[in-house]
């Protein structure tokens, strides 16, 4: 038979087993704090503490950290948008400065100099923000009601066929009339200058929505779809909670470049038919040749147009936080 080996406890030359004299010391231990009477000795206040208040300044650190990790992660795009913004200010410059007469004129295109000096004055100047008030309230209600439509008619286009068949094709018919071309029109329609210039608006921002949002609905995947149904969702949970969602990258593509086309159509309305907002007084500035004024007017539509596009971003970032916020970003 064979014995089975023998395990050998003993320590190694010249160490010390300490294991024994630690579980005899545990015992003892927990046999006198099950003794009745018996008071255990008090600890250090270090030994008390939760694992909370044993984790102290580290955590504290934590915010500069991620404020200097944005921070490195937005200086390069920060000097970048400096030097491109340096670069055209400098060309702008030399070129009213010398007068160049190249094929393009710049003899009586406004210095940076100019247009800063007229741009301090208009500051104080309740006329100029009345004007800009005017412009946004109409690109807000137009851009709106195109939004609430376009959506709208996207996503029933997109997922059925009866209504595919009969909305789309007026549509696709009104849709390559350009915004301007509408004017006369609307002037006769509306019953003021300002539901005109709103409906212009309208128009200019409507198409490119309900084209992304029929294209977005189109591309979600058919399983998710199979998927609600085999789960009980009824018609209008699906649109909700399925089609939605998964097209709302699209949606917020076309809301981009509906802003702009929107902005474009409203500043030549204004142009046109209308007696305040920037359009208005971007042209009124050329007919009384304040030639300043005329970049002014250009730069503030474009600073408006940035902050409205800024803020669709901004939007869809909230509204879909499961999207990677550099998805869009290109890569060196």
């Amino acid at each position: 038979m064979h014995t089975a080996p023998k395990l050998d406890f003993s320590a190694p030359d010249g160490a010390v087993l300490e294991t024994p004299r630690l579980t005899l010391a545990l015992s003892a231990e927990a046999k006198a704090d099950a003794t009745p009477g018996h008071q255990r000795r008090p600890t250090s206040d270090a030994s008390q503490a939760t694992p909370a208040q044993l984790a102290p300044a580290m955590p504290a650190l934590l915010p500069v950290q991620r404020i200097a990790a944005w921070l490195r992660g937005a200086l390069p795009g920060v000097l970048m948008t400096a030097l491109s913004l340096g670069l055209f200010i400098a060309f702008w410059y030399f070129a009213t400065k010398y007068r160049w007469d190249i094929y393009i004129r710049f003899t009586n295109i406004p210095s940076p100099g100019d247009v800063l000096a007229n741009a301090a004055n208009l500051v104080h100047s309740d006329k100029f923000y009345h004007n800009m008030w005017v412009s946004l309230r109409r690109i807000l209600l137009g851009f709106g009601i195109a939004t609430g439509l376009g959506v709208t008619f996207g996503l029933l286009i997109g997922q059925y066929r009866f209504a595919r068949g009969l909305l789309l094709p007026i549509f696709e018919v009104l849709r390559p009339i350009p915004a301007i071309a509408w004017v006369p029109m609307a002037i006769m329609l509306w019953p003021s200058n300002e539901t005109s210039i709103v409906f212009i608006t309208f128009l200019g921002s409507f198409f490119p929505i309900l084209l992304n949002t029929i294209h977005g609905v189109n591309s979600v995947d058919a399983v998710l779809v199979r998927a609600g149904r085999c789960l009980g969702a009824n018609e209008l949970a699906l649109l909700r909670q399925v089609i939605l969602p998964a097209a709302l990258p699209h949606i917020f593509a076309g809301l981009t470049i509906g802003m702009g086309v929107a902005w474009v159509s409203l500043i030549a309305a204004e142009m046109i038919s209308g007696q305040f907002g920037i359009g208005y007084f971007t042209w009124e500035a050329y007919s009384l040749i304040q030639y300043a004024d005329i970049a002014i007017g250009m730069i503030v539509i474009g600073m408006l147009g940035l902050a409205c596009s800024g803020g669709i971003r901004l939007l869809g970032n909230l509204l879909m936080p499961w999207l990677p916020a550099h998805a869009n970003r290109g890569r060196a």
